[in-house]
């Protein structure tokens, strides 16, 4: 029997299965009909190697569209079990079987979560920094910023599942050490900064002993710290020597640790983050990738704390009409009494429009990204 392989993107939770699906041996594991009900389910499938009789695949798409919902998936759960899938796979690279694989399923459904609704995905970059350690969940937050630049750029599918791939790994070289690194309180030695400039041969070597053999892939590894300008490492590579891929992945990688809480320090502002890295070093960035990262992430990106003219703090919740209108949803009223129930703004006029974007600790709100966006945030 002829068969294809299955991702986790091609099921939907809470709908029947559109075919029989088999694990790589070709043992029938579940019957055609059967509803699928969480992504730790899923999670558990596609890790046997999910597949589908291959006959069947023609109709997929149709037998998806015609089964009944029964509940929309949560974006967050979904990325949260994408990072500690990807916690065991990055720990384990040197000894995970069909490691190339498995580390293309959880890109698949990092793409998947992101597509499925790319205000939540970007949210929790922001808003959910807690629920992993620093180095694994850079990575993912990362490749969630690549995916939302990459589609308007109209990039192949096949371009962005490679694209993914590179930034779920791109620190691999060097994970243990940034482990160390959040704990120390002095300045980088001399040996560590060069092994921080080692990093990204080091995770090319470590990626093809464990069966990595994509071009691209290695490439934006390995050149996901050069500078427009020759000035990064490891090879001083400059403009069109730069794969575009890697260009993509190094913006997205400063863009999201600019904005990221560590130990020893306070996260910066989005728009404060975009300022700093497209202005003030301006010289060293592709003015076109710039534009659609402008465009993509915007002042303020889904996740945004806020005050509003009228004295309420919110959070932003999607794009508005323009970039400095976004929607918000109260959480504090004028008085600084927390609100019942999140209360939708539209700040594209008053008074609703915004007055300041503000860190964590200046709103001094406690909320779940579940009360503001529903159970496609539910935990």
């Amino acid at each position: 029997m002829a068969q294809q392989r299955i991702s986790m993107s091609d099921i939907h939770i809470g709908r029947p299965l559109p075919w029989n699906a088999y694990n790589s041996r070709g043992q029938l594991l579940l019957k055609k009909g059967v509803i699928i009900e969480s992504e730790s389910q899923v999670a558990g499938l596609v890790g046997q190697g999910l597949f589908a009789d291959a006959s069947a695949s023609s109709s997929r798409e149709a037998d998806i569209r015609a089964a009944p919902a029964h509940e929309a998936p949560s974006v967050l759960r979904m990325i949260n079990l994408a990072e500690k899938r990807l916690e065991r796979l990055l720990f384990g690279v040197g000894s995970e079987p069909d490691f190339p694989a498995r580390l293309m399923e959880v890109a698949a459904s990092v793409i998947s979560a992101t597509e499925l609704n790319s205000d939540i995905a970007l949210a929790s970059i922001l808003l959910n920094q807690q629920a992993g350690d620093y180095p694994v969940r850079h990575c993912l937050d990362t490749a969630v910023v690549a995916i939302l630049v990459a589609q308007p750029m109209s990039l192949a599918r096949e371009e962005i599942v490679t694209l993914t791939a590179a930034a779920l790994t791109m620190n691999v070289g060097m994970l243990r050490q940034q482990i160390q690194l959040q704990r120390k309180q002095e300045a980088l030695s001399e040996e560590e900064i060069e092994s921080i400039h080692r990093h990204p041969q080091e995770g090319v070597g470590m990626l093809e002993a464990a069966g990595v053999h994509d071009a691209g892939w290695l490439a934006y590894v390995m050149s996901h710290h050069e500078s427009e300008d020759s000035g990064g490492y490891p090879a001083g590579l400059a403009g069109e020597e730069i794969p575009p891929g890697a260009k993509i992945l190094a913006l997205a990688d400063r863009y999201c640790a600019c904005v990221s809480e560590r130990k020893y320090r306070k996260s910066q502002l989005p728009s404060t983050a975009l300022r700093e890295i497209f202005l003030e070093r301006g010289k060293s960035v592709d003015p076109t990738l710039a534009a659609y990262f402008i465009k993509v992430l915007g002042i303020y990106p889904p996740g945004t704390l806020v005050r509003l003219n009228n004295g309420e703090i919110g959070v932003v919740t999607r794009k508005g009409e323009g970039p400095l209108t976004p929607i918000v949803h109260a959480l504090v009223g004028p008085r600084g009494v927390p609100l019942s129930i999140p209360v939708r703004r539209d700040t594209a006029g008053e008074p609703f429009t915004i007055k300041e974007a503000l860190h964590v600790d200046q709103a001094n709100i406690r909320f779940s990204m579940h009360q503001v966006w529903g159970n496609e945030a539910s935990l």
